[in-house]
């Protein structure tokens, strides 16, 4: 299951005390003061992933705590430090405390320290001086931080497929990738995304796809699943709106997702998109003509594809490595 929004408490650990020593052997029945200061609290990172599920651990753990420090001991023995938690996320998670500043997960080698571990305190023997040769007083270590941290992840894939349930978005994945998503005729087969990486043309990178769960009318709204996952689809670079060539009115299928994403965030409907005929093989040539040239009216590339087509996929590749210089 993907989690992809959830909210956690993290906290640094406390420093150690510092310790009230006196030097006392077989040797030494007065000696001064020895008392060692204590170590500080660990630190909690946070670090990017390839896993998207990641944030899935914190569906029933709730709060994670970096080792407190050690108290410092006689003898000038200082406490250890506690250890640092670094906690994987993927990349595209969004970190906001609660006053509402906030980190942006880009990378798998950034660490973002978020929670910071307490000083420790010093012993008796830090205190020792001239006028004071014999101090009583040590520092208790001080607290970690703790907060409360929203964790938010949007998939960060460079091509989003969007459009209707039933749509062949995940049948379309499974072609041009090795990913291996759920696949059924019914509603909302999908039910978290799936990402899948096309592989890298001459001299390229891999392109990253990301087949997002059916829209449908009220999405925005919050009807069907839609809205939970429109998020994912704000960092793509080329959107690929995929219909079902069998559909009586593909215009109005084309519509109603674009109006769905007017109304969750304007920003989605500036983004490059291009409108992919799905399920061509089920359509005869002239059925397919008329529902290309009812779609051109909206001035965005059409293009066809059928999964069982080994040349429309290969096109289909090329067109992609293009549009993106990969």
């Amino acid at each position: 299951m993907l989690i992809d929004d959830i909210t956690i408490t993290i906290k640094g650990g406390d420093g150690g005390n510092g310790a009230v020593s006196f030097m006392r052997n077989a040797k030494t029945a007065k000696g001064g003061p020895d008392g060692g200061n204590g170590g500080n609290g660990g630190n909690i990172f946070f670090q990017g992933s390839t896993d998207i599920f990641d944030l899935g651990e914190f569906r029933y753990k709730k709060k994670i705590a970096a080792e407190n420090g050690v108290s410092g001991r006689k003898q000038n023995l200082y406490g250890r430090n506690g250890k640092n938690i670094v906690v994987r996320v993927p990349v595209g998670t969004r970190i906001t405390e609660i006053s509402g500043k906030t980190y942006e997960i880009t990378d798998t080698a950034t660490q973002v320290a978020l929670a910071l571990g307490g000083k420790g305190g010093r012993g008796n023997n830090e205190f020792k001086s001239a006028t004071n040769q014999a101090p009583m007083q040590a520092e208790d270590g001080t607290l970690g931080e703790e907060k409360v941290v929203h964790l938010e992840l949007r998939l960060i894939a460079e091509v989003g497929f969007i459009g209707f349930p039933n749509a062949g978005k995940s049948s379309l994945l499974k072609a041009l990738t090795r990913a291996h998503p759920k696949i059924g005729n019914y509603p909302f087969t999908t039910l978290e995304p799936n990402l899948g990486v096309l592989p890298a043309g001459l001299g390229g990178d891999g392109i990253v796809l990301g087949d997002i769960p059916g829209l449908m009318e009220g999405a925005s709204k919050g009807r069907g699943l839609g809205i939970k996952f429109l998020k994912h689809v704000e960092k793509t670079e080329l959107l690929v709106h995929c219909i079902d060539s069998t559909m009586e009115d593909v215009v109005k299928a084309y519509k109603t997702v674009r109006t769905e994403f007017e109304k969750y965030n304007k920003i989605l409907i500036a983004k490059p998109e291009i409108i992919l005929l799905t399920k061509t093989d089920l359509v005869d040539v002239n059925g397919l003509e008329k529902n290309i040239n009812k779609l051109k009216k909206f001035e965005k590339p059409v293009l066809t594809i059928s999964i069982y087509s080994k040349k429309s996929i290969d096109d289909f590749k090329k067109f992609l490595r293009a549009k993106l210089k990969k």
